[in-house]
């Protein structure tokens, strides 16, 4: 099996090194200290297994793990309190919660082990963690990839999301940018004085809505400042007319 420690502590890094000795079958291919490096490590290398801290430099490792499509078996490590760590166990992937000891860190490992080729099953767990991170935390940014480019992108410069079969596209002022992500797990992250579901397709900043017309009977057209025009089902302009008071 192949690991990769993603860490910013060098003396976690080196914890995790010394607790796998014991794991003839684990070969560490790459240590990295923040988001970046890892994400790219992980596309170089192809991992089985990563050793994952959750709060890092640049992009934490809950953002890092939504730019990959394929994401390898999990262990977090984290210094999140019990409320927080509920959400990692909703995921159904590990975690160590720093310190830890080399008994916990052996358990954790031995259910990695137990799930290395359940990619399938793995993708779902980490959809699992993704929603329970919304419901948990209120996002403030997104993260996207074009290419071999990150970029992240601040609430206010988004425009409205779209949903696109299994991804969600992102429009910004800086383009159009695809993430794998359901449409249920970004409703319940983001804002909701900033953020309404206008349609089961749409979801709108309404700091960049110019307009609102009456199409037909109970279906209406949305104008956003930028020319682009979304429809608003009965139940989204509901939605709309709580946040906007009117």
């Amino acid at each position: 099996m192949k690991a990769i420690i993603i860490d910013d502590e060098s003396l976690a890094r080196e914890l995790i090194k010394a607790y796998l000795k014991k794991f003839d079958q684990i070969e560490v291919i790459a240590e990295c200290a923040d988001g970046f490096e890892g994400l790219k490590a992980i596309q170089q290398h192809g991992p089985d297994l990563i050793f994952l801290d959750v709060q890092m430099p640049k992009i934490t490792g809950f953002e890092m793990l939504e730019l990959i499509d394929n994401p390898p078996v999990v262990i977090f490590s984290t210094a999140f309190d019990q409320y927080a760590i509920k959400a990692f166990e909703l995921s159904a992937v590990d975690y160590l919660l720093k310190p830890y000891s080399e008994s916990r860190f052996e358990e954790a490992v031995k259910k990695a082990i137990a799930r290395v080729g359940q990619q399938s099953e793995q993708k779902q767990k980490l959809d699992k963690l993704q929603e329970s991170r919304a419901e948990q935390d209120t996002l403030d940014r997104m993260v996207v990839k074009t290419g071999n480019k990150i970029q992240i992108l601040s609430l206010k410069q988004i425009h409205h999301f779209e949903a696109q079969d299994d991804y969600v596209a992102i429009h910004s002022d800086q383009g159009k940018f695809l993430k794998l992500m359901r449409m249920k797990a970004l409703e319940n992250g983001l804002p909701t004085d900033d953020f309404v579901r206008i349609h089961r397709s749409h979801i709108v900043n309404v700091k960049h809505i110019e307009k609102l017309e009456l199409y037909e009977k109970d279906s209406y057209i949305l104008y956003l400042k930028n020319g682009q025009q979304l429809p608003v089902s009965r139940s989204g302009h509901s939605r709309l007319k709580e946040v906007l008071r009117y």
